[in-house]
């Protein structure tokens, strides 16, 4: 269902995170997104931080708007996308434990960005069914959209890269965990979705990744991760519009792989979710996949990165058109 980029052309936005204020320095923690709302100092900070994002964003002419993801914690290399559904998510243990990764046999070396990440990442474990817990996502939307006229879109990792970084007790495979986690995320969208929140973002979806690393976990291959899309996102396109995130990651704008691969593999299956909007890193790329992209997904609406997240200088909008 089409409500924020209903009958605009060329619709504007932006993925979600920004940069967070330097006088930010409240912070969230394993707190309740509600519970830290009845503090004063961080009611003040998070809600200026909204309100500075979201001033920005309508300066610069976008048509939808994110909240800039002003929940999230000053983490290494952006962890708390990963780090805020576990904990606050039902079913995990109160005392984190450090995830167990060989972080060498990975091939990052000390000193790179990813090596950091994942030494630095610290998780409770599953120990019963997981649940949608204290998530909130609806309590922070709300937040953001009082503060502007603009559509605010809403953003939520999934599954299976959630699956992939939990310590876990409980289920038997990292497929069935993924599933659970599949199906609360689901639920906590749905109460999103009848809020109003005029879009969901549905970010990075591993299917693109299959034809570079490998299937997910050594089960899941693109047609296994389009059904987890699908049952993620199941009976919300009846509410909202749904966008389906993809991206070749980057954490602290540095690049994970040093040779750029190509979505071509991943069309067709990226063609079944059950998505309104695909958004798909071109920029870096040099807009390799434009032309295949356009062939290849024909029922969605095309969301075309023209920023490259890999770098700290600022497009001109002359090299953004190129």
């Amino acid at each position: 269902m089409y409500k924020a980029s209903a009958g605009i052309m060329l619709p504007t936005s932006i993925i979600g995170s920004l940069p967070r204020p330097s006088w930010y320095n409240a912070v969230l923690g394993s707190k309740s997104f509600l519970e830290a709302m009845i503090n004063a100092r961080y009611r003040e900070q998070y809600e200026d931080a909204v309100s500075s994002h979201l001033r920005a964003q309508e300066t610069a002419g976008l048509d939808i708007c994110t909240d800039g993801d002003a929940h999230y914690d000053e983490e290494v290399g952006g962890m708390s996308w990963q780090s805020y559904p576990l904990t606050h998510m039902a079913g995990f243990s109160k005392d984190p434990v450090p995830a167990v990764y060989n972080v060498g046999a990975a091939g990052f070396a000390r000193g790179h960005i990813l090596h950091d990440y994942l030494e630095a990442r610290v998780f409770p474990k599953i120990v019963g069914p997981v649940g949608r817990g204290d998530l909130q996502y609806t309590a922070m939307w709300k937040v953001a959209q009082r503060l502007t006229d603009k559509p605010v879109k809403f953003g939520t990792i999934l599954p299976e890269l959630l699956a992939a970084a939990a310590p876990d007790e409980y289920y038997k495979d990292p497929v069935e965990r993924t599933w659970a986690l599949s199906d609360a995320l689901n639920a906590e969208l749905h109460d999103l979705a009848d809020a109003g929140c005029p879009v969901l973002q549905m970010e990075e979806p591993q299917i693109h990744m299959v034809p570079v690393r490998g299937k997910a976990f050594g089960k899941l291959d693109t047609g296994d991760l389009v059904k987890v899309f699908n049952n993620t996102v199941k009976g919300l396109r009846a509410k909202t519009e749904v966008w389906c995130h993809t991206c070749w990651g980057n954490p602290a704008a540095q690049r994970i792989f040093a040779v750029q691969p190509s979505y071509g593999p991943a069309l067709d299956a990226l063609a079944r979710v059950e998505a309104d909007v695909i958004t798909f890193e071109t920029c870096s790329s040099g807009g390799m996949d434009l032309e295949a992209i356009g062939r290849r997904i024909t029922q969605a609406k095309i969301c075309i990165g023209v920023v490259d997240h890999h770098t700290l200088q600022v497009e001109t909008p002359s090299r953004s058109r190129r």
